[in-house]
């Protein structure tokens, strides 16, 4: 049992500090959207479509609660957000989007990151319009024509909508995001799961890396 014990407590120790940099990314952002507004969902949609994606990634209420509260009481650290852009191995590029409370730190740390990766941080712009910001949801449904009907009733500017076997991923204009999702509640209930339900930035084109180059990648991703 020792050598299985082992692997096994490791793997647990690797998925609960994967959970807890996602708590701790969705404590700040939903923080911050709510400082920014009013820290009522019902009054701030901002912070609704926030708490949305964090329930969807499991995030657990109490991380929810516990940021708002920190807005309305005024503690807590001063964030802003930030966005860096880079390029990787071959044509690979990335877009880091992040909070921060030193931007001398998180670019000194981001720096240190690409240069460990041999990847290279780029001006602000240069990799950008390679790419286009969608809102993103993927679920389980069977009827996309009832589904883009819905969404143009709303006035949602849909971008896509592709099946893949049982699921739909939906593309919507992100600053419909809020309302796209008020659909899919109405259409499918509250308690729909999703594979996907956040705003990002998404390629024009993609790049098949070689294994090499996709270590180095991946590398680069966990510093």
């Amino acid at each position: 049992m020792g050598r299985h014990f082992e692997v096994r407590q490791a793997s647990m120790q690797k998925t609960a500090a994967a959970k807890s940099k996602i708590y701790s990314r969705y404590g700040k952002e939903l923080y911050l959207v709510a400082k920014a507004g009013i820290p009522d969902p019902e009054m701030n949609p901002a912070l609704k479509r926030k708490i949305a994606e964090a329930k969807s990634n499991q995030v657990p209420a109490h991380v929810i609660d516990n940021a708002i509260k920190k807005a309305i009481g005024g503690t807590g650290e001063d964030y802003k957000e930030a966005r860096y852009e880079g390029f990787g191995p071959a044509d690979s590029t990335l877009i880091i989007d992040c909070l921060t409370d030193n931007a001398n730190r998180t670019i000194a740390d981001i720096r240190a990151a690409f240069n460990k990766a041999h990847a290279k941080l780029a001006s602000s712009g240069a990799v950008l319009f390679m790419y286009d910001q969608l809102g993103i949801f993927v679920f389980q449904f069977d009827n996309g024509d009832i589904l883009l009907e819905k969404m143009m009733e709303k006035d949602v500017d849909v971008i896509d909508i592709e099946k893949d076997g049982e699921y739909i991923e939906l593309s919507v204009d992100p600053n419909h995001f809020h309302n796209a999702r008020e659909v899919l509640d109405e259409l499918l209930g509250e308690e729909i799961e999703y594979l996907m339900n956040e705003v990002r930035w998404v390629p024009q084109t993609e790049s098949t890396l070689n294994e090499e180059d996709k270590a180095t990648f991946e590398k680069l991703l966990s510093l």
